[in-house]
């Protein structure tokens, strides 16, 4: 649908991903799914040499100092191989945003420059066992000692923890503040006292690596501090843009071209399934649905890559993309698999694959219900801030204004 849109470098950078995408062995997604492999090392390895990750990071730490819209062309790209790796081509940019924006130049150094050459990888460490959407309820602590911090506590469902030679670990550095206040990040490396475990049978999503992290007595060397301490709450919002955003460009389309090539061929009484509306009308729901989808999370990439309007409009805007896209994937996937009939829900066509990946999409990165209560708080902000702006529709009905006063009633 973005297509007719691009530039000419743009579709280079499309056809570069589509080429490292093709690349990728067809034993591999097999095998990552079937729980046989942990983590896609080789992917990242290759996506590295390709300098395909952390695209919009700046060239001097390995990027190519690119945009949001360069970065949704090739998540578009990378989706059609499924959620787990399109996650882990996204852990690149969000642990990496945390380093860019607020890392030092050690750090980059350190950490941001090999992972864009995929030479080490990264995981991020968030929610915990009490605390899944409560963020900020967060009871790792890190206490100071010295030159070093003691991290002690457990995170679960780290995507890519049994691959990571480093993670962005939250910790609670001020335990008597109040919880907005209270947490910093720190770079955590694999290493004595960090601890990894695969505890999950998960329903898709597999081959991530994804694994519990217990921190026992770890000492974390000062300098591992991103930004200020007890300043996270800032570092994580920061984090959520590419988090989120990033969900905006859904793996459903390639599962829609393959239903619709199917409905095309698939003959049931004496016709191609096409001829009937109740597939084709799927097909239109879908393709507007998409297409819509799309169109709002390019609009939104420009609005964030411009810095335009305030940090809570623009907050909003990047969890209405999260909502949107996450639902839509769900919905036009559902309707695929309809589409494809009994076949569909056998592992004789990937849709079953990408359905069960999915249903994980509306739930990480802070789950559908949370990004309503950004969205309805954020909203609330704007509106009642601006007040009534342009022509007062309230008043355009046929009533009096002490009629008015007697039929609506506020208290």
């Amino acid at each position: 649908m973005f297509e007719v849109l691009m530039t000419e470098e743009q579709k280079k950078l499309r056809d570069e991903v589509r080429d490292l995408v093709k690349s990728v062995p067809r034993q591999l997604i097999l095998d990552m799914d079937a729980d046989r492999i942990s983590f896609p090392t080789e992917f990242l390895k290759e996506a590295g040499r390709r300098n395909l990750l952390g695209l919009r990071f700046p060239r001097k730490w390995g990027g190519r100092e690119l945009t949001w819209t360069e970065e949704l062309i090739a998540m578009e790209e990378i989706g059609t191989l499924g959620i787990c790796f399109g996650c882990q081509y996204g852990l690149v940019s969000i642990v990496g945003e945390t380093l860019n924006v607020y890392g030092t130049d050690e750090q980059k150094e350190k950490y941001l420059k090999p992972t864009l050459a995929g030479e080490m990888y990264c995981a991020e460490a968030l929610t915990e066992p009490r605390g899944g959407s409560d963020f900020f309820g967060a009871t790792t602590t890190a206490r100071k000692e010295g030159d070093h911090y003691i991290l002690n506590g457990q995170k679960r469902f780290v995507v890519g923890a049994e691959g990571a030679d480093y993670f962005a670990v939250y910790a609670k550095t001020d335990p008597d503040a109040e919880p907005h206040k209270s947490l910093s990040l720190l770079i955590v490396e694999r290493g004595e006292g960090v601890v990894v475990k695969h505890v999950y049978g998960l329903m898709g999503a597999r081959g991530n690596g994804t694994g519990r992290l217990l921190f026992r007595d770890v000492r974390v060397p000062l300098e591992n501090l991103v930004g200020e301490e007890n300043e996270a709450t800032r570092i994580f919002w920061q984090m959520m843009i590419p988090e989120r955003l990033a969900s905006g460009i859904t793996s459903a389309r390639a599962a829609l071209a393959l239903a619709t090539r199917y409905a095309n061929r698939r003959k049931a009484f004496g016709q191609p399934i096409r001829n009937f509306q109740a597939v084709s009308f799927k097909i239109a729901d879908c393709i507007t649905k998409l297409d819509a989808v799309t169109a709002f999370a390019h609009t939104v990439a420009k609005i964030v890559q411009d810095e335009l309007g305030s940090a809570g409009y623009r907050r909003r805007l990047v969890s209405e993309v999260k909502k949107f896209s996450t639902q839509t994937q769900w919905e036009v996937l559902n309707d695929c698999m309809q589409i494809l009939g009994g076949i569909g829900y056998t592992n004789a066509l990937p849709v079953e694959r990408e359905l069960r990946g999915a249903r994980l999409a509306t739930i990480w990165t802070g789950t559908t219900e949370i990004q309503n209560m950004i969205i309805q708080h954020e909203y609330f902000k704007e509106v009642l801030k601006r007040g009534i702006e342009g022509r007062d529709i309230a008043a355009d009905v046929p009533l009096t204004e002490e009629e008015l006063a007697e039929e609506i009633i506020y208290e």
